[in-house]
């Protein structure tokens, strides 16, 4: 990975030549390695060894679970690669999207971890998306809109769990891993796959939210996929060069009031991923927090705040590594289970998280 602009005059790489061993600047020829070494200067007399004085700056690239990874700081700090599930299990069982969203990472963030608008948000969804119908659970969302919240903290983050009602003597529980700085994996629904979402920040104003769907033991089905890539479950159709949503502020994300008054998306916007976007969007680029009314189910994203703030205080004092870092941090799942209700889900949960 290299910086955009050629040293020489500014054009941006982007029209670059991709020739052996290097990248080309259509301008006037220079040429650079994948290190951002300059290896040509076409129009140096011969002999010159100026070339080797320009460099760009670069950064390591790798790819895993069919995303590039970069790491952009000092290289004796670099961070072993990455762990997370989706990322190493077999290309068959595993697919990822990104899509531009145009709010603050942190508070894209935030719905990230957010259990309880479940039950209203994507109630319309929970029974006909094909990435989540069938599920057993769902019931326990829809049955059930109050539900209780208990938060621990994780080596590398938040455990969420969020405590519906199930049959009589038991509690459904959905765990949500929270991983910092900005990780998140909710939990699947009965056999279907695994998912979440990094979102990481483009400036203060912008961030791109990385959704990924893989199953542990078994690839996915061709129907599976074909619902990802049309936008089904926590994905979006996106622009194939841009990656903005074709359902954007623009167009209102093309809010359907019929299908609102009949229940049919409760709020009017179709799928899962707009649904959260659009909300998240409509809030501002950065939200006024001092305008918030917290209540108990919010208790996830306040612990997360707090947990944030410290690490920031921890690493500016001392240089500590954050959580999250680790990549013993990154070796696990989310979960969603039925227990007794004398039974603590960390507990219940240890195996399945």
């Amino acid at each position: 990975l290299i910086d955009e602009f050629c040293p020489h005059r500014g054009v941006s790489l982007w029209f670059g030549r991709n020739e052996e061993c290097g990248l080309r600047c259509p301008y006037h020829g220079w040429k650079f390695d994948v290190t951002g070494q300059c290896t040509e200067i076409p129009s140096d007399p011969d002999g010159s060894r100026f070339a080797q004085k320009v460099k760009v700056q670069s950064y390591p690239l790798v790819e895993r679970g069919g995303v590039l990874w970069t790491y952009m700081g000092p290289p004796d700090k670099q961070p072993p690669l990455p762990e997370w599930e989706f990322a190493n299990v077999p290309a068959a069982q595993t697919y990822t999207s990104k899509r531009f969203q145009e709010c603050n990472w942190l508070q894209a963030m935030e719905g990230g971890i957010d259990s309880s608008h479940v039950s209203f948000l994507h109630r319309g969804d929970l029974n006909s998306d094909p990435l989540f119908r069938g599920a057993r659970g769902n019931q326990y969302n829809l049955n059930d809109t109050r539900p209780v919240f208990e938060v621990v903290e994780s080596e590398g983050g938040l455990h969420i769990g969020a405590r519906r009602n199930a049959e009589p003597g038991f509690y459904y529980w959905r765990i949500t891993q929270w991983v910092m700085p900005s990780f998140t994996m909710i939990a699947p629904r009965g056999n279907h796959s695994v998912h979440g979402h990094f979102w990481i920040p483009i400036d203060d104003e912008n961030c791109w939210a990385w959704s990924f769907d893989y199953h542990p033991i078994r690839a996915l089905t061709d129907a599976e996929r074909a619902a990802m890539i049309d936008g089904k479950g926590i994905h979006a159709k996106v622009h194939p060069v841009t990656y903005r949503p074709i359902a954007n502020k623009d167009n209102d994300y093309l809010m359907n009031r019929v299908a609102q008054k009949a229940g049919t998306t409760y709020s009017g916007i179709e799928g899962i991923a707009l649904q959260d976007a659009s909300l998240q969007e409509s809030m501002g680029p950065i939200v006024d927090r001092s305008k918030e009314t917290l209540v108990s189910t919010d208790s996830g994203i306040i612990m997360a705040r707090q947990r944030l703030l410290r690490a920031i205080k921890a690493f500016n004092d001392t240089g500590e590594t954050p959580p999250g870092v680790d990549t013993a941090h990154q070796r696990i799942r989310s979960a969603a289970i039925v227990l007794p209700v004398d039974q603590p889900y960390k507990d219940g949960a240890r195996e399945a998280m």
